[in-house]
């Protein structure tokens, strides 16, 4: 049974022709994803949370940091790696902080604008990064079938509007969510079974028409989801072809070693996107929607900057130098 906290008053507008129940405002919604969690886990979870964000932030954060002032680092693939780090830190800290204040004050409750503000967000720099790691498998394409030319294909004129056009992709896309969301009525019901919000959720508690909101949620998973990911695997087609034609051994592996990151980070981005957003009819349990979420917002962006450095001479050897750096400044009078 529901605590009694947890059901939120909701606000009623004046009588008019139309039913009361139709006009009846939600104020507040209540995610559900933590509500079977005792009030003694509450501080566990709070900690295991926060030890998430801090390396988020850390590990994305000294990665652009490294790329800004490392000139070994000042090529192509690191400036959109860079970006994707930027897009990392936003996305985890659109949703991880009011999970840890919920659990700070156990009351797991977003006000209703303070819900939009979060969808708008979370769905920006989601979409952001589909249309950014479609622009970096064209960066790894130009760099091993077009080496000749990759000086040409990637300058500065043309990976600046790219990186620019992948962050203005993903606002508008979910600026139009956002604000199809906003004309949603809920007639009372603020339970969302989920951990944050976000669309789909919004769409099983509500009670108006919600066809427009389904449509172009589809018509975004083609455009920026289906999309950017075949152009991937095209790109992935012709890059393999061309490291298979490489004769030496040492070769394949550079060039695919070059590759094998930015495919693990399309893996588990695509794979965890989809997931938690084609959904079965049915849906998920409360437990396995929790989980997923929480690998979706929080886990995918601790491990891109982890994946991208553990196997990585350059950025090792970039953070080697900083840190001597560091020690060498520290050490002198």
């Amino acid at each position: 049974m529901r605590e009694p906290q947890h059901l939120i008053p909701a606000q009623t507008s004046a009588v008019g022709p139309m039913d009361v129940r139709n006009q009846t405002r939600v104020m507040e919604f209540v995610f559900l994803g933590f509500s079977e969690i005792p009030p003694h886990g509450h501080t566990w979870f709070f900690l295991l949370f926060l030890a998430i964000y801090l390396v988020t932030i850390m590990g994305n954060a000294t990665m652009v940091i490294l790329i800004q002032v490392d000139r070994h680092l000042h090529n192509p693939m690191y400036f959109f790696l860079s970006h994707l780090a930027c897009i990392d830190v936003g996305f985890s800290s659109v949703t991880i902080p009011k999970i840890l204040a919920n659990f700070l004050h156990q009351r797991h409750t977003i006000a209703y604008h303070q819900c939009m503000a979060q969808m708008f967000f979370l769905m920006a720099f989601a979409g952001s990064e589909c249309v950014l790691l479609a622009v970096m498998a064209f960066d790894r394409y130009a760099a091993i079938c077009q080496p000749l030319r990759y000086g040409h294909l990637m300058n500065s004129q043309v990976r600046v509007p790219l990186a620019v056009a992948a962050w203005v992709w993903g606002v508008l896309d979910s600026a139009i969510h956002t604000a199809l969301a906003t004309r949603l009525s809920f007639c009372g019901a603020n339970h969302l079974d989920h951990i944050f919000c976000d669309v789909p959720p919004l769409l099983k508690i509500a009670c108006s028409d919600t066809y427009v909101n389904e449509l172009s949620l589809h018509l975004a998973s083609i455009f920026m989801g289906f999309g950017p990911l075949l152009f991937i695997l095209f790109s992935y087609a012709y890059i393999l072809q061309a490291i298979l034609r490489i004769r030496s051994n040492t070769g394949r592996r550079k060039a695919f070693s070059t590759c094998a990151a930015h495919l693990i980070v399309v893996m588990m981005f695509y794979g965890m996107g989809n997931v938690n957003y084609n959904r079965p009819p049915s849906g998920y349990s409360l437990q396995i929607d929790t989980l997923i979420s929480s690998l979706y917002c929080c886990v995918t962006p601790m491990l891109n900057p982890l994946i991208y450095s553990l196997r990585n001479k350059e950025v090792k050897g970039a953070l080697r130098n900083f840190l001597a750096g560091l020690k060498k400044e520290h050490i002198s009078p």
